[in-house]
């Protein structure tokens, strides 16, 4: 699907949710859930294209396997969390959201630590 077709399906998914939020408001959020997952399955053709790119990188620059790992492991707990954050929000739970961003924030600089100890043990190499 193309940008544009994206883009009216998230209209009109909105449009559909907003009509049953005024009578059975659990409805209009099950509409939500249905539109952004299938959103988000139209999105892995994409994601796809996306570590294969990250892929070709690491063989051109020659970086270790592991850290492109931890890098795409950083991008993918960032988009599910971004997701389960909007479907909380869109339930009208923002304080549970705020605690999926900022656990998930905690855990992409946990995942992070062995890439910057890396980086750290560079450094000094270069130093001594």
């Amino acid at each position: 699907m193309n940008s544009i077709q994206i883009a009216l399906l998230g209209v009109v998914g909105t449009l559909l949710a907003l009509q049953f939020k005024s009578g059975k408001s659990e409805y209009g959020i099950y509409v939500s859930l249905a539109v952004s997952l299938f959103l988000f399955l139209c999105m892995l053709s994409r994601l796809e294209i996306f570590v294969q790119t990250v892929k070709k990188i690491a063989d051109y620059i020659k970086l270790d396997a592991g850290q492109m790992g931890i890098l795409l492991k950083m991008a993918g707990v960032t988009y599910v969390a971004e997701f389960a954050s909007g479907i909380c929000k869109d339930a009208g739970y923002q304080n549970i959201a705020v605690q999926i961003e900022i656990f998930t924030k905690l855990t992409i600089l946990a995942i992070g630590m062995p890439v910057l100890l890396a980086l750290l043990e560079l450094i000094g190499d270069f130093l001594i």
